[in-house]
């Protein structure tokens, strides 16, 4: 045993934080040869019939399953299994069948074994009965047997409630662990629904991994631990795989010096994990603290006991606070922000959680009566609560006002759907009614007043069949005008919007249009009252309006009228010409204009 000591503290001595930066082995199983991959099919059909008869009659079973072969000289010697190999030409391929019961049916065991005896007992070749209780496996864990056990998680199921996968993911999961870190894994147990006999097929498999930390010397414990979780958790999706089950893994890392202060100070958790844990592998650790816990040995220091005792006061704190956060923070923006949202559903620029109560008021309220007083009160009455709040005057509130708070709310906020159902359709009204004016208004400027139907009737004449409009808008404005029509009716907000954007299209069209129209009017005005005057060599405009003679010379504007002749600003001119009035040359401005320029000739 010294030898042996020695010989783990020479490998030890290489130092875990070395190991634990080392590249881990991919787990590979055991690959299974061919002929009994098809002998186990075989198998797998007699199986199938005996399966079905035996649920048939006790539906209850926990999992039925055939045990590897390559497990069955450990199975034998386990299970003491006498056969005599010379005389029995089948005992080398004698079968073992694993018939799992909840530890409720204790009583039903004999039964059950009795009938699966039955089932078998034609089959060839041979098969051997292993009928147990869920504590059982536990049991043969306890005495040390972990192949053992680990034989009956690699079986293959035929019925399979959730135990013999969550078995079988943990133990390809401990194998990879050890493979990385034997020397140092003090305990691997599993604990939780499994070992309740409650798993299911999806249920989480709680194991704790223990690990002996005392050699390090390069590394702080606390990076020791994140290390090893990093590690350790990175095979839980590989286990998965591998064992293609759907339970997941749900691994707890404890280094020892950790571990064992948490034993000292009679943490809740380590008790429970000590007590009702079963381990899967240990180095001789775990079941000596299973065995001192039972016998009382392991008992809590005084301090412990203060500190649990003071939880109950912390828990105490820790819920008023929680309590009065639900109040002065989740309920208070719950009701504010979406408040905000109708605001700004109805036009309003996002306001501030401030003006928010009265502007709620002046509009819906008091300007639309969409709403009643009793939901402003509501709102009040939480603004209230966390200005209290922030002025410290309230800091405390019952769970009996959070119930009577989260009941407003929930009424405030269906209140509130309703209300933004009730903007939406006004929105829609008020849209539909506001484009159909803007054009109908500037179709009547571009073609001349008259009814919706005459002017759809000149759009297509005047502009679209002479080509001056695409046959698109004609499409949009009989749309604009039927969703006129219709906008009592339930538009959906999709159909506003298209008519919306379809709206803009025309109404840029016809924009457009306008400016043409106008831009081909000035110019005909523009060449209508438009002279060209030649002198001394120069050749300059001149534009007879009805307030007289604009003369454009190099650096300034004249105006020549028979009174006079006078400077004039850029923008005095443009007032004259947008008057669009013609003027008269008479003999007078024309001898104001000899004045101006000397000897000079007209070019019409």
């Amino acid at each position: 045993m010294a030898e042996e000591n020695h010989e783990l503290r020479k490998e030890k001595d290489k130092g875990m934080d070395s190991d634990i930066n080392e590249k881990s082995e991919k787990y590979v199983p055991k690959e299974i040869p061919e002929e009994v991959k098809k002998e186990m099919e075989k198998t797998k059909q007699k199986l199938e019939l005996f399966r079905k008869n035996l649920l048939k009659k006790f539906n209850y079973l926990s999992a039925v399953a055939l045990m590897p072969p390559q497990a069955s000289k450990i199975i034998e010697e386990e299970e003491e299994v006498k056969v005599d190999k010379e005389k029995d030409k089948d005992a080398e391929k004698l079968m073992h069948v694993l018939i799992l019961l909840p530890d409720e049916k204790d009583k039903e065991l004999a039964k059950v074994k009795a009938e699966a005896i039955k089932l078998v007992q034609d089959f060839k070749p041979k098969v051997w009965l292993h009928v147990k209780l869920i504590k059982d496996l536990w049991e043969i864990s306890f005495d040390g047997k972990y192949d053992y056990l680990e034989a009956i998680s690699m079986s293959y199921p035929l019925h399979d409630r959730g135990i013999l996968g969550a078995l079988r993911v943990a133990s390809i999961h401990k194998t990879l662990v050890l493979r990385k870190f034997e020397k140092y894994v003090v305990s691997y147990v599993i604990a939780g629904s499994v070992v309740r006999g409650t798993a299911t097929k999806t249920s989480d498999v709680d194991i704790y991994v223990v690990i002996d930390d005392t050699d390090v010397r390069r590394m702080s414990r606390l990076e020791l631990k994140e290390k090893l979780r990093a590690i350790i958790h990175s095979y839980v999706i590989e286990a998965g795989e591998i064992a293609g089950v759907k339970n997941k893994l749900s691994p707890q890392i404890y280094i020892l010096t950790e571990f064992w202060e948490a034993v000292k100070d009679a943490h809740p958790v380590i008790f429970t994990f000590i007590r009702d844990g079963v381990p899967f592998y240990d180095r001789g650790a775990f079941m000596p603290w299973k065995l001192l816990l039972r016998m009382g040995k392991i008992k809590p220091s005084p301090e412990a006991i203060d500190m649990f005792m003071s939880l109950g006061d912390r828990v105490n704190d820790v819920v008023k606070r929680k309590l009065l956060d639900v109040a002065t923070e989740d309920i208070y923006w719950g009701i504010i922000t979406p408040s905000q949202a109708i605001l700004m559903l109805y036009g309003v620029a996002p306001p501030t959680p401030r003006e928010t109560i009265a502007l709620m008021k002046e509009i819906f309220v008091e300007k639309e009566k969409m709403l009643e007083q009793k939901y402003i009160d509501i709102l009040e009455e939480v603004v209230e609560i966390y200005k209290g709040y922030e002025h410290q005057k309230v800091k405390e509130i019952s769970g009996k006002k959070i119930d009577e708070l989260m009941e407003k709310f929930a009424s405030y906020i269906k209140r509130l759907k309703e209300l933004m159902i009730q903007i939406e359709a006004k929105t829609k009204e008020k849209t539909i009614l506001r484009i159909y004016k803007e054009i109908f208004d500037l179709l009547e400027k571009l073609l001349g007043k008259g009814n919706e139907d005459s002017l759809i009737s000149r759009f297509k004449s005047q502009l679209v069949d002479k080509g001056k409009m695409p046959e698109r808008n004609l499409t949009i404005l009989k749309e604009i005008a039927k969703a006129k029509k219709d906008y009592k009716k339930k538009l959906g907000k999709q159909e506003v919007e298209q008519a919306r954007k379809d709206a803009f299209e025309l109404i840029s069209h016809l924009i457009e249009y306008a400016q043409r129209c106008e831009l081909a009017s000035i110019e005909k005005q523009i060449e209508k009252n438009k002279l060209r005057i030649k002198y001394d060599k120069k050749e300059i405009d001149a534009f007879c309006l009805h307030e007289g003679l604009y003369v454009i010379m190099q650096d300034a504007i004249k105006k020549i009228t028979t009174a006079g002749i006078f400077d004039v600003s850029k923008a005095e001119f443009e007032r004259a010409f947008e008057k669009k009035q013609g003027g008269i040359l008479n003999q007078k401005i024309l001898s104001q204009l000899k004045k101006l320029l000397g000897d000079f000739e007209i070019v019409f």
